[in-house]
């Protein structure tokens, strides 16, 4: 193998897009690795890890750091990445206009009302957040690893000037029906949602969206994101208290539901004292020990409105065949998924070690996704920060969930394997299409049950029919309801101890 390393100084991309990008050429012939990023602290971090030498750099700089066998072509893996960073062209006859080069200019050109995105490194992301709310906009942080101390300062001076702070981390958001990060299409109606979770929300907005086929009014208006760290204890709810006030305000508005991963209590309980002087009826789906599951939730929502639960569709009953060892393995990439099947099987299984543990005496070196499978039930999440630094999101790269489904299968100790795949925009285009392959090969020597939670909507540009079809094929069971995925298997699982005593 051979590497080819080059600055390109003065270029720039936000994050998202060069992970893209660097996606986009791993797929090219010849190509072996590829990463494409700016020349940041961590990203030199990242390259430094692949084995690759970067000369002296500056984070204006963008570095093109590519792996390719011996008789690969440069010019083609160089043209490969050139062709990537391409932005779409206009249409026929529109005039081009220079994009902004600073959040400033971009505010200037930018009417009153308007939410500010920022999804630039988290060293940066404060700084830019911090503009946006200056200028009188709310502000969606989509970036990550931004500190803590930062963003309760962020979000104490934006509640001073009125202004509502949705992140950091802060992965889905619904604006008048409109979605921006990872969101699904759904159907309009009168509930909002104020969300410190985005794979949390993306599961009510699904489980609403399809009971709601039949039904006036069972639909999202706003899902306001906040960022999965709003309600812990150094936060302590601001994000929160501003979304909801904003829902309590609108007065097309009917109902409020707040989801969330765990939050700390004393958050928790001031929320729930907040959340009964509003006008508007608040149902709180707060995960925790004890707490109902984000289907119990949605179902306590469709019953506030009147309406009795649909039954939760599932698809591959006939797949799923006696659990193969005593183990649980849930790989997951969505975090607040990951928490709700780990709250559930932990009051069954007992303990569950994970990356993102319910103790600290659960927890996993989440560095190495080598030593993320042990002689204990797991439940990893693969979209959280330690196993996202200088890659995509699992939503758009699952290249180590399905490295990690692989090592799972073949450990005689795994019984059933849980998994989610999300839809929506944002996420990959054809996520089923590098999954199932994943899992007809996981089982092709030992056919251990793997168990799907599908999240998303048949509007979902991904095709939800034909998302679930192919893991049926590839011989998954396949639910809408994460909780119901959960239950199915730990009851495989019990089976087995069953037969066993």
């Amino acid at each position: 193998m051979k590497d080819h390393v080059e600055l390109r100084s003065g270029a720039y991309a936000d994050s998202v897009t060069l992970l893209q990008v660097s996606r986009a050429v791993q797929a090219a012939p010849g190509v072996v690795a590829a990463q494409v990023a700016m020349a940041t602290g961590l990203n030199l971090e990242v390259l430094t890890g692949m084995g690759f030498d970067v000369p002296d750099s500056s984070p204006n700089d963008m570095v093109v750091a590519l792996r390719l066998d011996d008789d690969a072509d440069v010019a083609a893996a160089l043209a490969a990445v050139d062709a990537a960073l391409v932005p779409a062209r206009p249409a026929s006859g529109a005039s081009e206009v220079a994009p902004p080069r600073t959040t400033g200019s971009a505010l200037r050109r930018t009417g009153s009302g308007a939410v500010a995105l920022v999804s630039v490194p988290g060293a940066s992301a404060t700084v830019e957040a911090m503009d946006a709310v200056e200028a009188g906009h709310d502000v969606m942080v989509f970036s990550d690893n931004v500190p803590v101390a930062e963003e309760v300062a962020l979000k104490t001076y934006a509640t001073s000037r009125g202004a509502l702070v949705m992140g950091p981390d802060c992965g889905t958001a619904v604006i008048d029906g409109i979605g921006l990060g990872f969101a699904n299409t759904t159907r309009p109606g009168r509930i909002g949602i104020v969300a410190a979770s985005g794979t949390g929300c993306q599961q009510l907005l699904a489980l609403l969206h399809h009971a709601g086929a039949e039904l006036d009014g069972v639909g999202v208006r706003h899902a306001l994101g906040v960022g999965g760290r709003d309600l812990s204890a150094a936060v302590g709810g601001l994000s929160t208290r501003g979304a909801l006030a904003r829902l309590d305000a609108d007065a097309d508005v009917d109902l409020v539901v707040v989801v969330s991963k765990p939050p700390a209590p004393e958050v928790a309980a001031s929320l729930a004292t907040y959340a009964g002087g509003l006008g508007t009826p608040v149902e709180l789906g707060l995960l925790g020990r004890g707490q109902r599951d984000l289907t119990t939730v949605a179902e306590a929502v469709l019953a506030r409105l009147g309406h009795a639960a649909p039954t939760w569709p599932v698809a591959g009953e006939h797949n799923t065949g006696a659990a193969t060892g005593p183990l649980l393995r849930g790989l997951f990439v969505g975090g607040t998924l990951c928490d709700e099947s780990m709250l559930m099987a932990t009051e069954v299984l007992g303990p569950v070690r994970s990356n993102i543990p319910l103790s600290d005496d659960l927890g996993l070196d989440s560095t190495d996704p080598g030593d993320l499978l042990t002689d204990s039930h797991t439940m990893i999440d693969f979209g959280d920060d330690a196993l996202t630094q200088g890659r995509a999101h699992p939503m758009i790269d699952p290249t180590l969930r399905n490295e990690q489904l692989a090592r799972a299968a073949a450990d005689p100790q795994t019984g059933v394997i849980l998994l989610d795949l999300v839809l929506g925009h944002g996420a990959e285009p054809d996520p089923a299409a590098m999954l199932a392959p994943a899992i007809s090969a996981a089982r092709a020597d030992r056919p251990v049950p793997v168990v799907v939670s599908l999240v998303g909507t048949d509007l979902d540009p991904q095709g939800l029919d034909a998302q679930r079809d192919a893991l049926v094929a590839a011989g998954a069971e396949v639910h809408l309801s994460n909780a119901a995925a959960t239950r199915r298997a730990l009851d495989l699982l019990s089976q087995l101890e069953g037969k066993a005593s």
